[in-house]
């Protein structure tokens, strides 16, 4: 990722932080610009434009958005618009992370990454939808509908849309990813940290937030729980903050004992 993009991505975050009124709707226009600028070759290299004035490309996007979305998805649609990206794919995705982090925005009582977690769980799990969400050859609209199926019920309709929205527009990207990145995307928009909590049980509301409320201690956010059920950690947890690990199982220092009395 080029310096530009950051730039962009930064000044494109800020704005939506500072607009008032974003809700679900702005969300899924926001996915509809995803993929009308990433099935147009000249409307996305019209949009990052470098050589074009801002002027120039804000004036585009009331153009061609204008009249068919409101004035809240447009106006940061422009703000996206008027920065400098690094190339035409990368403004793409500056603007597919945009629409995510306007569905985190639009319910914040939802948790929002731990439905994408699971979610993620149940695909990594099967081969064959894996194969039937991500491929290249499938429908998008029949994916659509197996993700809606999937989730009725299950999840929220911020995470339905996300999910769904992801599937159609996959762009040859593995779905896998997709949602890892996307449940980062939340994560940073809700300024909460994600850990990935392995025990042989589950965890009780009591043992979830004296948890969390360590982890906040030690990493100064919020924490978002995410709980993988594993019968090999026998008791304890491991906890697991991006590249951090923090194991306390007792399959740890058991496996440390035999590594004392080895040595």
């Amino acid at each position: 990722m080029g310096s530009a993009t950051t730039q962009a991505r930064t000044a494109t975050t800020e704005a939506l932080t500072a607009t008032s009124g974003v809700d679900l709707d702005v969300a899924r226009e926001l996915f509809a610009v995803v993929g009308a600028v990433s099935g147009s070759a000249q409307l996305s290299g019209a949009l990052s434009d470098p050589t074009a004035p801002a002027a120039a490309r804000e004036g585009l996007v009331t153009a061609v958005f204008g009249s068919t979305f409101r004035e809240t998805t447009v106006s940061l649609l422009r703000r996206a618009a008027e920065q400098r990206w690094s190339n035409a794919a990368e403004f793409v995705d500056g603007l597919e992370e945009l629409a995510v982090r306007a569905a985190a925005v639009s319910d914040r009582s939802v948790d929002i990454e731990g439905e994408l977690f699971q979610f993620s769980r149940t695909v990594s799990s099967n081969g064959e939808l894996e194969l039937a969400l991500g491929g290249r050859m499938g429908d998008s609209s029949a994916k659509v509908a197996l993700v809606s199926s999937l989730l009725e019920g299950r999840a929220s309709a911020a995470t339905t849309l996300i999910v769904s929205s992801l599937v159609q527009q996959a762009r040859g990207r593995r779905i896998r990813a997709l949602l890892r990145r996307a449940e980062a995307i939340v994560a940073d928009q809700r300024s909460s940290i994600v850990a990935t909590v392995s025990a042989a049980a589950p965890l009780s509301a009591e043992q979830q937030t004296r948890l969390q409320n360590a982890l906040r201690a030690r990493y100064g956010a919020a924490v978002s729980l995410n709980t993988v059920i594993d019968p090999t950690v026998v008791g304890g947890l491991r906890v697991q903050i991006a590249d951090d690990v923090i194991d306390a199982s007792v399959s740890a220092r058991l496996a440390d004992l035999r590594q004392r009395i080895a040595g």
